[in-house]
């Protein structure tokens, strides 16, 4: 038996191939094309072996971005310190995908290299999450720039008007420049997306406008 043969009996659950649920990827720097497990399939891998086991995620924010903490326990009664894997993964904004959010894709992030590290996955080239991201400040100081999260609006004092919904502007960091009006051309996801990530004034024209253009294409 090779070491990658012996590596693949790590975890080993009767009936079960993780092979099956690999998918395969490109590095685009290279072109080479690669194996690689999901987060979902690490899971999913995780609880066949511990039935009872828990992952537990914690977030901070730090400049600019989001910093999650996982850590893999084989049951949800062990104590804090007795865990399999632990793993720490930081994840900010993308201007070209809007629609991500930096606390979720951290918390992702974080527990696929943890259940990595508790060996779910250790035989493919990748296990996790499967694509690069720019690096983010993670320390910051009093000096720095405050995290770049649009925060969610206070509820609204009165209903928003078609006209004034319009005329707002855009929460999204990579449409700072833009209205509500203009994403109707330039970005429609972009309006449900504001209507299920934040409340008050921007979640209603969101959605007002929203329900709008549904009317007008009926």
């Amino acid at each position: 038996m090779n070491a990658l043969e012996m590596i693949s009996t790590i975890n080993a659950v009767e009936g079960f191939n993780p092979m099956e649920l690999a998918v395969k990827y490109t590095d685009l720097s290279t072109g080479e094309s690669r194996d690689r497990l999901p987060v979902m399939a690490q899971m999913a891998w995780f609880r066949l072996k511990y039935p009872e086991g828990r992952v537990a995620i914690t977030v901070q924010a730090a400049k600019e971005c989001f910093v999650a903490t996982a850590r893999v326990y084989k049951s949800y009664d062990d104590p804090p310190e007795h865990f399999l894997a632990e793993a720490t993964a930081s994840r900010g904004y993308v201007q070209d995908k809007p629609t991500i959010s930096p606390r979720e894709w951290a918390q992702t992030a974080a527990v696929g290299i943890a259940l990595r590290n508790a060996g779910f996955g250790l035989q493919f080239q990748t296990a996790g999450e499967g694509f690069e991201t720019p690096a983010v400040d993670e320390l910051g100081d009093d000096t720095s720039e405050p995290l770049r999260i649009a925060p969610k609006a206070t509820a609204p004092a009165q209903p928003v008007t078609y006209e004034k919904a319009l005329t707002l502007k855009c929460p999204i960091r990579k449409y700072a420049d833009k209205t509500l009006g203009d994403l109707i051309t330039l970005d429609p996801k972009a309006l449900v997306w504001i209507t299920e990530h934040f409340e008050g004034d921007i979640m209603e024209a969101a959605k007002l406008i929203c329900e709008h253009a549904e009317k007008m294409a009926a």
